[in-house]
């Protein structure tokens, strides 16, 4: 039997207990996301979508399809990024050529109608991207309406130095009525219930304009409810625009705090002085507030960085941040399968849903069903009647922050750390009696769970770096962690083969070869994808690539790995190019060999039944090693 056995995590383990993965039944996660009817204002989890990123057709019809995806996930709003026909040279969906006709690439007005009553149907609302700012250069209205537009010395603007658009002028009347006509013209024809409105802090757009024109489409049809949000921080920048009727804005400042966590973390307070922060901003407003830790913009615009780039492992625990601390929470489309792909939103990029992050997806699903269901995590539009927000005294670490957020007889408490050593904490000043974990990171990567425990004012509490905990103050039925069965035995004697062993979902690709033979995989930059097989009884994914190799056959004697679909010019992995040897993750060192703690995980049989000496990849060695691990007449030996 010839096999190689890599293992890409800090501890090599044993693979055991061969079972065929098994369907998970929903859980109670899912009986809360999945609940019918459209939820109240003030429990709703935004979701921006790019309709030609979302799938890989890129349709209105094929994003409906998916849209019970979204509603599993917990999702209760849809922002449509913007759906035009694009202009102006560049391709930004930003850059309109006609406010009143769709994307032919994305389908019909019809199209988007029928997309807008499945997500009805299915309890949630639709909200279109407005762009109220500008248009595309080749904007029909520059023929048709040139006064429609700002001059300066008799030729258009470019506003903000953006070449591919042109400004458009509000104190021209016709202007303002044909822009609340488009308004009108979306209500009408595809029956959306609100709009995300691009760069409200324009200059160029008086507030008087918003303060007349939101409170007439919020009356346009009778029974019908339009919400506005405003990109904006309108509670600490754009503050001219706090009385002009927007329903939420932007928390763009304390996004930037966030930023500054980054992967490495930083003390407990720190943390709650830039949440107070945004609690106090917040207070007086009359309007809700928007949280997230990504979208279009810092995803792509802003330079482009994905989530592990902006706040490493800490993405996770940023993530319950931002559900739990205040306000409406967005998820920007790819963030449920870890945030970890830049998407070019000008050119469409699709978002790979083979790379999967199951710890993501699971935190966030278990998050919005908190957020749906606990009285504690509800939102106001009056900042003062917010559910209070209470630090919890934490002693013994000051990498450890706990908070708790209570409205009525509903508390929750939720514990983060966001540092990378594990702490034993002590909590004071809790509410005695029975509480529900709803969300662990040391297990949430497996599937959802809950179970009870009984706290005391002062508790102890064991977290490990990076990790989080969230309890629901009561007495709610236990679930345990709906995972799959654990793969086993891996031994088949027939063909050589390649595992990889990480802690999450993922997209893994191999390519191997050797100096006799050329490439064992694919040609072409990154090489071919491993099959997922199973989880292990740890719970680590088992991703496997089968080598067409016989065992009469040379073993490949070079790899790279590459993971979630890297392919830039210098083939790196996490930062180190991977080749002759094994990669360990984590340990940020790019060629190792397997240690001898590992090695009964390492099968392999030389070609050759004789007396050559062949180290752990297969390569004839022309003298044995004075040190290390060799293979001879088919057997492993260690010189000392």
């Amino acid at each position: 039997m010839r096999k190689i056995l890599f293992r890409l995590s800090s501890v090599i383990l044993l693979l055991c207990g061969l079972m065929p993965a098994v369907a998970v039944a929903a859980d109670y996660v899912d009986d809360i996301n999945n609940a019918a009817g459209t939820r109240a204002e003030g429990k709703r989890v935004v979701y921006e979508m790019n309709v030609g990123s979302f799938t890989q057709a890129g349709t209105f019809s094929a994003a409906a399809e998916r849209l019970a995806e979204l509603k599993t996930l917990g999702v209760d709003v849809v922002w449509l990024m913007p759906i035009y026909p694009r202009g102006g040279g560049i391709n930004s969906p930003y850059a309109a050529t006609n406010f009143q006709k769709t994307n032919p690439k994305y389908g019909t007005i019809a199209d988007l109608k029928a997309f807008v009553n499945k997500a009805h149907s299915l309890g949630m609302l639709v909200w279109l991207d407005w762009v109220p700012n500008h248009t595309a250069t080749n904007a029909d209205w520059v023929t048709s309406h040139p006064e429609y537009y700002t001059k300066s010395n008799g030729k258009f603007v470019n506003p903000k130095g953006y070449g591919d658009v042109y400004q458009l002028d509000y104190s021209n009347a016709g202007l303002v009525t044909a822009m609340n006509d488009c308004l009108k013209f979306w209500i009408d024809q595809a029956d959306v219930d609100g709009y995300r409105c691009d760069y409200v802090s324009s200059n160029a757009i008086p507030t008087s304009y918003w303060q007349s024109t939101i409170p007439m489409i919020k009356k346009y049809k009778s029974g019908k409810t339009i919400t506005f949000l405003g990109e904006a921080e309108i509670a600490q920048e754009a503050t001219r625009l706090k009385t002009a009727g927007f329903d939420y804005d932007y928390a763009w400042r304390f996004h930037s705090d966030m930023l500054k966590f980054g992967p490495t973390g930083m003390a407990s307070a720190t943390l709650r002085n830039y949440a107070n922060n945004l609690i106090t901003a917040s207070s007086e407003l009359s309007f809700g507030r928007m949280l997230y830790l990504t979208n279009h913009d810092q995803n792509y615009n802003d330079g482009g960085k994905t989530l592990t780039q902006m706040f490493g492992e800490n993405r996770y625990a940023m993530t319950v941040l931002a559900y739990t601390l205040y306000g409406m929470p967005l998820i920007y489309n790819g963030q449920e399968v870890g945030g970890n792909q830049i998407l070019d939103y000008f050119n469409d990029t699709k978002v790979n849903w083979n790379s999967k992050d199951e710890k993501m997806r699971n935190t966030i699903r278990t998050l919005t069903a908190l957020k749906h269901s606990q009285a504690a995590l509800t939102d106001s539009k009056t900042g003062s009647q917010n559910p209070a927000v209470n630090w919890v005294t934490v002693s013994g670490n000051g990498g450890v922050t706990a908070y708790t957020r209570t409205q009525g007889t509903s508390t929750v408490l939720v514990v983060l750390n966001t540092n990378t050593s594990a702490a034993t904490v002590s909590l004071s000043g809790l509410t005695a009696g029975d509480w529900s974990l709803w969300l662990n990171s040391e297990t949430v990567a497996q599937g959802t769970s809950r179970k009870q425990f009984t706290l005391a004012s002062t508790q102890s509490l064991s977290i490990e770096g990076k990790g989080y905990r969230v309890f629901v103050k009561g007495n709610y039925p236990e679930q345990e962690v709906a995972k799959e069965n654990p793969i086993g035995d891996l031994t088949d004697d027939s063909y050589c083969s390649v595992f990889y062993e990480c802690p999450e979902e993922a997209t893994i690709c191999v390519w191997l070869w050797n100096a006799d033979r050329g490439q064992f995989t694919s040609n072409g930059w990154p090489g071919d994808a491993l099959t997922r097989i199973g989880v292990n009884a740890a719970g680590k994914v088992i991703y496997k690539y089968e080598v067409n190799v016989t065992k009469d056959e040379a073993l490949p004697t070079n790899l790279i790995f590459t993971k979630n679909g890297s392919a830039d010019a210098n083939k790196t992995f996490d930062g180190a190019f991977v080749n002759h040897g094994y990669y360990v993750e984590g340990q940020g060192v790019a060629t190792v060999t397997v240690p001898s703690s590992g090695i009964e995980d390492v099968r392999y049989e030389p070609k050759q039944a004789d007396d050559a000496i062949y180290d752990l990849q297969g390569r004839r060695l022309s003298t044995r090693p004075e040190r290390g691990i060799y293979i001879q007449n088919g057997r492993k030996h260690v010189a000392r």
